[in-house]
């Protein structure tokens, strides 16, 4: 089964595992979507992530982080879609909630959160915005 957006489907799912209240969320695995998962690490907004590749694909598991019982991703939203794709200069990159939020940013030199990408003076497509 092919995906027409595999990173919605991914923000799909952790959506539900956590109004679910689920430790771990399973999804098929890529670079992208690892790279994704390595900047909620970095910001705090899970735990960890790891590849699993026991069976024939490999499968990314990621463990979601509660605060006292309640999610730390209150809202994660994708921004741009594979039907109309958002691109923004390193000026005009949003502030995710005053600042409090994060967006995160594929650049050409990778993916990045919307802070690293000004202090780098680099623009992208806006992936998705967390807080």
């Amino acid at each position: 089964m092919s995906l027409s957006d595999p990173i919605g489907d991914m923000i799909a799912r952790i959506k539900n595992a956590q109004l679910r209240n689920h430790k771990i969320v399973e999804l098929p695995s890529s670079n992208f979507k690892i790279s994704i998962s390595e900047i909620l690490k970095n910001e705090g907004y899970i735990v960890d992530y790891k590849i699993n590749e026991d069976k024939k694909k490999p499968v990314l598991s990621i463990n979601l982080k509660y605060h006292s019982g309640n999610p730390v991703i209150s809202t994660i939203e994708r921004i741009s879609k594979p039907g109309r794709r958002i691109f923004s200069s390193a000026e005009s990159l949003p502030k995710i909630n005053n600042g409090l939020g994060i967006a995160i940013i594929s650049t050409p030199k990778g993916v990045m959160t919307d802070l690293d990408a000004r202090k780098q003076k680099i623009g992208g497509e806006i992936i998705c915005k967390v807080f």
